[in-house]
């Protein structure tokens, strides 16, 4: 006797719900990003152009967001997408992770090859985009603030602001010492700050999401502790094929044969490693298979 759940449309999206912010903050960044990098150029400030590519990644990742979301829908109609499209989702955190990492590297490269002989810059004009990226993150900030805790992909987006809201802090910082002081080098150096603030936070986004692609356990869970909740059912004798994993961010999965003690009633075990299930670890997902005792050496295991 088995039962399972519908993981595609059981659970509503977090993506979804924001979907209103997601807009609004993707059209700001954009044209913000188009104001900092013709900035950047005219000025000669790399710290400038550092920060402007952080917001290009900033504006990918909603994008990649935003199309996620159109994607899952359509999915969500199409009987051979049995998990719907959610990994899209991931997908698009990996290849922000990526693309950010890019840039941070190449903003140290460059950073290191102007240390040798840094160049003027045009320290006003770059105070005055700064400023205006600096606003421009504050209220993209608060836009994604609140979905950033339900997806690993608007928690993606929400890293790159933040990261880019400090960045602009440094960008300023540089544009008042440059204009203060005539202290070219202060570009270069904040610009090598950007790129190892961006590079911790890169790694452990891309971490996050490879884990769900390689379906992992989630770190929050330990499989050892659901198997054990699972065997204290009443009327559970074993647990096998246990497998825990996230489909998408906030949607735990798990699957499970139960053999139960001769004479017990299937439905019951059923309910009640439900409940355990709910209860104890969050688990709304879950395939389980109740095989009476007798049945037990029939199940086919697998090794995986």
């Amino acid at each position: 006797m088995g039962a399972g759940h519908d993981h595609s449309g059981a659970v509503t999206n977090a993506a979804h719900r924001h979907r209103g912010r997601l807009w609004a903050a993707f059209a700001l960044l954009a044209a913000l990003m188009v104001v900092e990098a013709v900035a950047a150029f005219t000025t000669g400030s790399l710290a400038l152009l550092s920060d402007a590519g952080h917001m290009f990644t900033d504006v990918l990742g909603i994008g990649m967001a935003l199309a996620a979301i159109t994607a899952t829908r359509r999915a969500g109609t199409d009987p051979q997408r049995t998990f719907g499209l959610y990994r899209l989702e991931v997908l698009a955190a990996l290849a922000n992770a990526v693309l950010l990492g890019a840039v941070a590297i190449y903003v140290l490269v460059e950073a290191v090859r102007r240390f040798g002989e840094p160049p003027e810059v045009l320290a006003g004009p770059m105070l005055v985009v700064a400023v205006l990226g600096l606003l421009a993150n504050i209220v993209a900030f608060a836009l994604l603030r609140a979905g950033s805790k339900e997806s690993i992909n608007l928690r993606g987006a929400y890293l790159e602001v933040l990261g880019d809201l400090l960045g602009s802090l440094g960008v300023i910082a540089a544009a008042l010492v440059i204009a203060v002081t005539d202290w070219w080098w202060a570009d270069p150096l904040v610009a090598v700050g950007i790129g190892l603030f961006i590079l911790p936070r890169t790694w452990r986004l891309g971490r996050a999401a490879l884990r769900i692609l390689v379906q992992a356990a989630p770190e929050h869970l330990q499989v050892t502790a659901v198997h054990d909740r699972l065997a204290a059912v009443p009327g559970v004798a074993e647990v096998h094929d246990l497998h825990v994993w996230t489909l998408t961010s906030g949607m735990e999965v798990a699957s499970a044969h139960l053999t139960t003690d001769p004479g017990v009633d299937p439905g019951v075990v059923l309910a009640a490693a439900r409940a355990a299930l709910h209860e104890d670890f969050s688990i709304d997902h879950a395939t389980l298979q109740v095989e009476p005792g007798a049945s037990a050496g029939v199940c086919g295991q697998t090794e995986w």
